[in-house]
């Protein structure tokens, strides 16, 4: 998994075991981070030409592939040990269906260049079967936290914070009822280019909140901000970097530098979009209350931004992953292997409910090894 926050590839080992319900164990986890010129290709090929989109796709064919075997040889194991690599690859451009249009997506990294350095089939491009069903192609990984995560009783929330911020709204195990799941907006792809910017490219992220903790969040902007008619919009739902990315971070700083504010007071403001949006995404939740909230990605290890998600919900409590034993980077890495098991065995990976999709989709292609 390389995700929109541009900060490195995540592998995951997972075991999954079949039975009444299918159960999935996480073995062993890697975050690789990009260097500054792997992120400055990636970022040149947002906006770059066909040339620097095919050089991309297979250098990025080949990082992931150097991940994987990165993890193998750390966990004594081969390439013969594995069943199936599961590769999400890095989301170069994605438009969800719009009533005047159809929906597109591209997500990079050649499985070819991955099969053939490893020697292991690979199951790549999940969303764009969803898509081609009328679907938003995202989000994806409800589909296996509904599996893994469902409490008895209760509905719990998970809430990713990666570059982009995704809910997800899992019902009881035994009650009739459909996931809730869309992306709420800005997750930490805004503050870190927020904090690039105002430090003059000296910093790439805010370091365990830091900068937000002795900043002022500015209502005025933030007002300005919350306008935006996606916050309000409806589920199904799902968004990107082409709207929540460096170029909306630059107008982000300019108004705030407009309104007369310090550089650590903007990185607050950036910080509380993140966590005002992804409450104002519960209060679309049909009236939900879950019993908790449990956040992971990168944006789990701000622990300003986890403060105010705290603030926001309150009285529902906010945790992370690890309370349930995952590390909480790992999740969307671990979720398409999973999605590659499902897809072996021709099973559905996609939640019609959450997606739109015209109904349910074995995901992906398979590239031989």
């Amino acid at each position: 998994m390389s995700g929109t926050s541009l900060d490195g590839v995540d592998v995951a080992l997972v075991q999954v075991e079949e039975g009444d319900r299918l159960g999935a164990r996480l073995e062993a986890f890697l975050s690789l981070p990009y260097d500054r010129e792997q992120r400055q290709a990636i970022r040149a090929a947002l906006t770059g030409g066909p040339g620097e989109l095919c050089r991309l796709n297979f250098e990025l064919g080949r990082w992931f592939a150097q991940a994987a075997r990165r993890l193998l040889d750390e966990t004594g194991l081969g390439p013969g040990d594995i069943t199936a690599i599961g590769s999400h690859g890095q989301t170069i451009w994605h438009e969800p269906p719009r009533r005047d249009r159809v929906g597109s997506t591209l997500q990079l990294g050649e499985p070819a260049v991955i099969a053939e350095n490893l020697g292991v089939r690979v199951i790549s491009d999940f969303r764009s079967r969803d898509v081609a069903a009328g679907g938003q192609g995202a989000p994806l990984v409800p589909a296996v936290e509904r599996l893994l995560f469902s409490l008895p009783n209760d509905w719990r929330a998970l809430q990713n914070i990666g570059g982009i911020a995704n809910l997800t709204l899992l019902p009881p195990e035994d009650v009739d009822s459909e996931v809730i799941a869309f992306d709420t907006g800005p997750g930490v792809a805004v503050i870190d280019a927020v904090v690039e910017i105002v430090s003059e490219g000296a910093e790439r992220f805010d370091l365990d909140g830091r900068r937000a903790a002795g900043g002022t969040p500015n209502e005025e902007l933030l007002i300005e901000l919350l306008r935006d008619p996606y916050f309000s919009e409806p589920p199904p739902k799902s968004t990107g970097r082409e709207r929540y990315g460096d170029a909306y971070a630059r107008q982000l700083v300019e108004r705030a530098r407009d309104l007369g504010l310090t550089g650590t007071d903007t990185i607050a403001t950036a910080t509380a979009l993140t966590a005002r949006t992804i409450a104002a995404g519960y209060r679309l939740g049909a009236g939900v209350r879950a019993a908790e909230c449990v956040v992971s990605g990168g944006g789990a290890r701000n622990q300003t931004l986890m403060r105010m998600l705290a603030d926001e919900l309150h009285p529902v409590p906010v945790t992370d992953l690890s309370a349930l034993g995952w590390d909480p980077d790992a999740k969307e890495a671990a979720a398409f292997a999973i999605l590659a098991h499902l897809f072996l065995h021709g099973r559905p990976g996609n939640l019609p409910a959450a997606t739109g999709a015209a109904g349910p989709r074995v995901l992906g292609k398979l590239t031989p090894p």
